[in-house]
């Protein structure tokens, strides 16, 4: 799969046979840094040229060209793939740092049009984009259909690197405070205690504390921030679960409650549906505060931005009933 960094060259693709040059410095075409890239990320000539969908020695001979303009070999040829000199992975992170601006100030001009075209790259904690992005992608496509949607996942701190990285223009997760970034809370994430059908508090409702030290207690992810506001949870009302399953996905979890092997706290958005199907009961902690934290949208500061991004924060803002800085 290309890296992040690819995706946002090829979408040049070779409309762009201008050049780059100062006075006294080498003469750098656009397609020959794109070719550079995709050979850089692919570590092979031929699969690079497959992905920008040109012929083989074309490609090759852009990266030569660039070589011969800059005085230094940026590749060792070694059989059937190629690998950075030290020139090479050097000179990268520029060349993809010339591209990314080129293409942020395109994506600018896409959507100068209302935000009726141009690409909208989105990061998410898993949760989210799992259960909440779906119903908001669905509203904002249906009123932009000539935007291209993007979307990566990854843990909140994650999230908040793409966003300073540029590899995304919107995060959404838990907040993480950065003075390049605006963070808006969108709203609550409430865990909630689920049981199965069969479970004997499924026809109770409630159950009291001290009861939940006779229980199985079915945990996920444990790099995610749920993780440690679970077990913070039973620290704090004093309950040590008889045993921990551990899964790596909230899926996975639902799956072996049903099963009726464990109980679990899990998003209450992730188990809407079994609880409205009833195979999974929700059940209420006597004497307990509810467990929540806010989800927020993350974006960067001073940034301009494109008719996609902004028609998106306008979305968030009507569903949520929030106002967010531009």
């Amino acid at each position: 799969m290309p890296s992040p960094s690819l995706w946002l060259c090829t979408a040049l693709s070779y409309r762009y046979s201008e050049t780059l040059s100062l006075a006294g410095k080498p003469s750098v075409e656009l397609a020959q840094l794109d070719a550079f890239i995709a050979a850089a990320d692919c570590g092979s000539f031929s699969r690079a040229a497959d992905l920008l969908n040109v012929a083989q020695p074309s490609l090759s001979n852009r990266i030569q060209s660039l070589e011969r303009e800059v005085g230094q070999a940026l590749f060792e040829r070694m059989g059937r793939g190629v690998k950075l000199t030290d020139a090479g992975r050097s000179f990268l992170p520029y060349a993809q740092r010339v591209l990314r601006t080129l293409n942020d100030g395109l994506m600018v001009l896409e959507g100068t049009r209302d935000g009726t075209a141009g690409r909208l790259m989105i990061g998410t904690a898993p949760a989210v984009g799992t259960y909440v992005l779906p119903r908001l992608l669905k509203v904002f496509c249906d009123n932009h259909p000539g935007v291209d949607v993007l979307v990566r996942t990854g843990h909140s701190d994650e999230v908040l690197q793409m966003v300073l990285d540029d590899d995304v223009q919107v995060g959404i997760g838990r907040p993480i405070n950065h003075p390049d970034i605006r963070t808006v809370t969108l709203y609550q994430d409430e865990l909630v205690l689920v049981v199965s059908a069969l479970h004997r508090y499924a026809k109770r409702g409630s159950v009291k504390v001290e009861q939940l030290a006779d229980d199985s207690l079915i945990l996920f992810d444990r790099d995610s921030g749920y993780y440690g506001m679970i077990l913070g949870l039973f620290r704090e009302l004093g309950v040590v679960p008889q045993q921990q399953m551990q899964l790596d996905s909230i899926e996975a979890t639902k799956k072996m409650v049903e099963a009726n092997l464990g109980i679990a706290l899990l998003p209450e958005v992730s188990v809407e549906r079994e609880i409205r199907l009833g195979t999974l009961h929700k059940v209420h902690i006597e004497a307990a505060e509810p467990v929540e934290r806010d989800i927020a949208v993350m974006y960067r500061r001073n940034k301009p931005q494109s008719g996609p991004m902004s028609a998106f924060l306008d979305l968030l803002g009507e569903i949520y009933g929030i106002k967010l800085p531009r």
